[in-house]
């Protein structure tokens, strides 16, 4: 059988550049290699390209220690557009500075934050007629933005947290007691274009608004500003084009104030994953047909993780939705996954098979009338 040649692009210019890195590091050791040959592409912070050896690519692998990339054995790449192959193969070529030609069958783009999971990539994929596992542009650029992510669901009778959304430009004419007023105390503030909590604040007192909302535009120029909600932190993970599936509920159990970038990836032993959640039957189906329907509405395909808020009165409310979740160790996608039967070798398989049938599904369409 010959081996399909899966480019994995990692890294990136975003403030999750390490956790890519530990995402990549997984997938490399866990794709079945009897199917598949790994070239691994990793994007250094000031957006170089490298050609790395998948064996050596991180300085430190000591996870969740934040490791960096090697580049002292890597070689820069330019991505070279083919027309004869773009239609009948759905390849792309890679070359490197010793002039060695690279031809990749599919693209796992496991690139978090700005300019990986906001379409931007997707863009650039799809303008090289390459497969790749994930959302499309605009199921990227829709889940990336917290405000419009909200604001479809919310018009598509989805509940979601109370929140407003303020640009950096807007910023002098904040009223905090109104919004105070409005959401109580607790509230939190985040970046409207970040993952992995970074930028998010927990506001407990008046006192510590014009902090948290400086750092959270630090991060970005638009921001939101939401309600807290006292619930049970939930997650679903979903797989699949047009016919998705859910995956069990998992629970997450943070001892800090919140699930925090701290909390999740440099002291995991601070938050308890239950996986599956300690939820009846009914409770359970429900969240997982709402992820299902929000997977839908916000346009992913391949796959995403629902966060969702349940209530003591049984409200289901949608937080986020991430359209390249983890997959380090202590990434809750895989893990909601591997309890439903699907091992993480498997679960790679399928996303490389589903990008690749989207693709020809979605793309294979007439260019003259």
């Amino acid at each position: 059988m010959t081996k399909k040649r899966v480019g994995i692009l990692c890294g990136g210019q975003s403030v999750e550049h390490e956790v890519s890195l530990q995402s990549a590091k997984n997938i490399v050791e866990a794709i079945d290699k009897q199917k598949y040959e790994v070239v691994l592409i990793a994007i250094d912070k000031q957006g170089g390209w490298h050609l790395n050896n998948t064996s050596d690519f991180l300085i430190n692998t000591n996870f969740p220690s934040l490791s960096s990339l090697n580049k002292s054995n890597t070689s820069n790449i330019v991505l070279v557009f083919s027309a004869s192959k773009r239609l009948s193969l759905y390849q792309t070529f890679i070359k490197c500075s010793k002039k060695k030609l690279l031809l990749l069958d599919i693209i796992f783009p496991i690139l978090h934050g700005p300019l990986g999971e906001d379409g931007c990539i997707q863009g650039l994929l799809r303008l090289m007629n390459i497969p790749f596992v994930g959302s499309d542009i605009l199921g990227s650029a829709i889940n990336m933005d917290k405000d419009c992510t909200k604001r479809l669901l919310r018009d598509a009778g989805i509940k979601v947290t109370p929140w407003v959304c303020i640009t950096k430009t807007e910023r002098p004419y904040i009223n905090v007691e109104e919004l105070v007023d409005r959401f109580g105390l607790p509230l939190f503030i985040k970046p409207v274009n970040q993952g992995s909590s970074i930028g998010v604040s927990k506001v407990d007192t008046i006192e510590m608004f014009n902090t948290s909302l400086e750092l959270a535009f630090s991060f970005d120029s638009k921001i939101i500003i939401e309600k807290n909600i006292q619930g049970r932190e939930i997650e679903c993970a979903i797989l699949g084009n047009a016919f998705p599936q859910a995956s069990p509920c998992g629970e997450i159990i943070a001892k800090d104030a919140f699930y925090s970038y701290k909390t999740k990836y440099i002291n995991p032993d601070d938050v308890q994953l239950v996986i599956p959640a300690v939820i009846n039957d009914a409770v359970s189906q429900k969240i997982r047909s709402v992820a299902i329907k929000a997977f839908r509405i916000l346009e992913c395909t391949g796959m995403a993780r629902v966060d969702i808020f349940l209530t003591e009165t049984g409200d289901i409310i949608v937080n986020e939705v991430n359209t390249l979740p983890g997959f380090t160790d202590v990434s809750m996608y895989p893990k909601l996954w591997q309890v439903a039967g699907i091992s993480y070798r498997d679960l790679i398989t399928r996303l490389l098979e589903l990008a690749e049938e989207y693709h020809q599904h979605k793309y294979n369409i007439r260019t003259s009338i």
